[in-house]
């Protein structure tokens, strides 16, 4: 088989990474990839979000099946276009892709079929959003309703904090169009938590649990990133929480899904909070998780291209997906500046010197006469699978002294988090 996967990203480069293993594919393509991607796949210079051009390429190349990384394409619709086309496309379609393309739109979905979600109010007008603030208890989150890249989500402490992140949003349209409806939620107290499914003709098939890091400090402090660090599998995904999510928040998606006609297959992402009160469910993504997924592939023993055929005929079952018994490690380094205005064009050194149980991901690099430079806030995740998660991080931080690059930063306390217990 002949595989195009899109995307720039850590993300396609796991995919690609665990495409290459699979014996049923001679070739990998990646559109328009990284310098990363370039060892492994055919880096293709076309967008994701150039549907059109997509299209000729695939039919000229005879490509049997595209897989989508970013959100993007999926909420333009490029799963629908494709398959107008009779072409093989692995992801969510227009109509379900609004699950992450509009907060709004999730947030109704959730409270229409009764999964668990921070009470929200959502607005059109800033003036009204703001007489609205009394309403809410401070901590709050404020979001803005399109898609901006991880990054149109505030915690605001205070009245005036608020206030200033809704005139951003709405007024000075930091994120553009994607700021002009706004959700307004409580801020929900808890542990984070991602889960990653499959979705077969609507039936969701949990892969192993991630915790990913949003914060740009440690101690989850500073402003919300892509994700600077994860690692898999959860500790607090017990037997007794896994049942909680199934009966209260999948078999509920399923039934929403079902009732909505969504004809979902694809990923669905769900990120959680898990609170005192149970389970809730925080956000959707439509497509793999990153850093989520450079965690998840190294673990996951199935062959990928088999899992996304049965996924995309309808055959998927839980006991397709096999995992290893190790646990995975993954941490970010970032451009100075990250997440705002940071620096590109920094040579990046010690790649090839890193110990052979280590899995560099790129994601945002390009490689120019044989060097690999920064090209993203987010450049590298650095990999390690381990008996325990002590064992894989201390092999990563070990390796992260080669890695060099002018103003490289990453977190220390990846994986080092002490769980507060959950009653």
């Amino acid at each position: 088989m002949k595989v195009l996967v899109l995307g720039s990203g850590g993300r396609e480069h796991a995919l690609c990474w665990k495409l290459a293993e699979s014996k049923k594919v001679s070739k990998v393509y990646c559109a328009p990839g990284n310098g990363g991607t370039k060892e492994i796949a055919q880096n293709i210079d076309i967008e994701p979000e150039d549907i059109e051009k997509l299209m000729e390429f695939v039919l000229k190349e005879r490509i049997d099946l595209t897989i989508v990384g970013p959100e993007n394409p999926l909420v333009m619709g490029i799963v629908d276009r494709f398959k107008e086309k009779g072409l093989r496309i692995f992801g969510a379609n227009k109509k379900s892709a609004q699950l992450e393309g509009s907060k709004s739109y999730a947030k109704e979905f959730m409270e229409k079929y009764n999964i668990p979600t921070a009470k929200y109010k959502r607005f059109t007008d800033s003036q009204e959003a703001i007489n609205e603030l009394d309403s809410f208890n401070y901590p709050l989150v404020i979001k803005a309703d399109g898609l901006c890249l991880g990054k149109g989500v505030v915690i605001c402490n205070s009245r005036e904090e608020a206030i200033v992140c809704i005139s951003d949003f709405m007024e000075d349209r930091v994120f553009g169009a994607s700021g002009e409806t706004i959700i307004i939620e409580e801020f929900l107290e808890g542990v984070e938590a991602s889960l990653l499914c499959f979705v077969s003709k609507g039936k969701l098939i949990p892969m192993e649990s991630a915790k990913d890091y949003k914060q740009i400090y440690e101690g989850d402090t500073g402003p919300n990133t892509g994700g600077v660090g994860c690692f898999s599998p959860n500790p607090l995904f017990t037997e007794e929480l896994e049942r909680d999510v199934e009966e209260k928040i999948l078999n509920r998606i399923e039934l929403g899904l079902e009732e909505e006609k969504l004809d979902y297959d694809g990923i669905l992402f769900i990120g959680l909070m898990i609170t005192e009160s149970g389970p809730k469910v925080l956000e959707f993504n439509v497509r793999f998780g990153d850093p989520e997924t450079e965690v998840l592939m190294p673990r996951l023993e199935s062959d990928l291209v088999d899992i996304i055929e049965k996924t995309l005929d309808g055959d998927l079952k839980k006991e397709d997906l096999i995992w290893k018994s190790e646990k995975c490690v993954t941490v970010v380094t970032t451009s100075k500046g990250y997440p705002g205005k940071y620096e590109k064009g920094k040579g990046i050194t010690g790649l090839k010197d890193v110990d052979k149980n280590i899995v560099v991901f790129h994601n945002g690099t390009i490689e120019k006469d044989g060097m690999i430079y920064t090209n993203g806030g987010r450049v590298i995740s650095v990999t390690a699978l381990g008996n325990t998660l002590e064992e894989a991080r201390d092999v990563i931080y070990k390796n992260l002294g080669i890695i060099k690059f002018d103003g490289m930063y990453y977190r220390r306390d990846i994986a080092k988090i002490e769980y507060l217990p959950i009653k």
